[in-house]
């Protein structure tokens, strides 16, 4: 008659991985990671993928440029329509101690 296996290998129903299990011990002692799997299918869709994504963050940055480059613009014709608003008011502003 042949001894017990020492160890018993295990591939993991959910993802592929094997397990290394010792029967004495009850406990695993072994864990090979499964093999990685492939996003895309082949070389030139990776490409492609990766061109998009260039492309896009390219397109967002031009957008905040332009966005940062209109922000001065922006701001100044807030405080103008905040000056003449202002101006416009009969009555002063309150004091952060009329408040109270």
């Amino acid at each position: 008659m042949s001894a017990p296996p020492k160890s018993i290998v295990v591939a993991c129903p959910c993802c592929q991985a094997k397990l290394t299990i010792d029967p004495d011990l009850a406990a695993v002692v072994a864990h090979e990671p499964p093999p990685p799997k492939r996003t895309v299918d082949d070389l030139g869709a990776a490409f492609d993928v990766l061109r998009s994504k260039s492309a896009e963050r390219e397109q967002r940055f031009r957008d905040q440029m332009q966005a940062e480059s209109q922000k001065g613009k922006v701001l100044d014709r807030k405080f103008q329509e905040g000056l003449k608003k202002a101006k416009d008011s009969p009555d002063p502003p309150k004091r952060p101690f009329d408040y109270e």
